[in-house]
């Protein structure tokens, strides 16, 4: 058997190529953002003195973990629309991965938290600074300095995983992909295409946060081994 390769009639699609990138780009960075941010707050609340809020934050952590991602989207976007709670698969989506990345973004900032040394926040006590200033300088800075490249990798799993999201028509990469085979009979040259664009996707989101790294790790700079 031969297959020979035609990638005139996909190709002809490549605006719709492009606005399902756009989508991804979109997804991945409001996910990336937002899920840091509430990764971070819950770490901090892992390592909370305040019972409740350990164990709160301990139960979403293993409940996102331990649950698939594309089960998530379904509850999300079916789940709640069965009890009048509607949203667009957009909306569904970006706040499915925000949740989903939280979680993982939990623990590899705790591991970054637990890997500073008490005498260091004893020192900063010490020096009369606030607690604000010791979560900012001693612990939080510090911390995303060690595991930066775990959460770059994180991050850029994140948005690979945005081709889930074309199981609730939300209209990323993905789906223009399936689209574009179903209308064109050629779903290996569509899937070839696709795999392409995620490949200079991943490729451009690790090279930003390779100089991302620059800036805001100085000291990286300095050895010349930023993250």
């Amino acid at each position: 058997m031969q297959y020979r390769f035609d990638f005139s009639d996909v190709l002809g699609y490549w605006p719709q190529f492009l606005h399902g990138a756009w989508l991804t780009i979109q997804l991945s960075f409001g996910a990336t953002v937002l899920g840091f941010v509430l990764g971070t707050l819950c770490a901090v609340a892992r390592g909370s003195r305040v019972r409740w809020l350990n164990m709160l934050a301990g139960v979403y952590v293993e409940g996102i973990r331990n649950t698939p991602l594309l089960v998530q989207v379904f509850l999300m976007y079916f789940g709640f629309a069965s009890i009048g709670l509607a949203m667009p698969a957009t909306v569904a989506a970006v706040i499915t991965l925000i949740v989903n990345v939280g979680a993982y973004t939990t623990e590899i900032m705790r591991a970054g938290i637990e890997s500073v040394h008490p005498g260091q926040i004893e020192a900063a006590e010490c020096l009369g600074m606030s607690t604000l200033q010791i979560y900012w300088h001693i612990i939080l800075r510090p911390a995303m300095e060690r595991v930066y490249p775990a959460l770059t990798s994180q991050f850029v799993l994140l948005m690979l995983a945005t081709s889930i999201t074309s199981q609730i028509s939300a209209e990323e990469l993905t789906a223009v992909a399936n689209l574009v085979q179903s209308m064109t009979y050629r779903a290996f040259e569509a899937y070839i295409v696709t795999a392409l664009f995620y490949l200079l996707l991943s490729l451009l989101m690790r090279a930003g946060f390779w100089l991302l790294g620059l800036i805001i790790f100085p000291r990286q700079r300095k050895l010349g081994t930023p993250a």
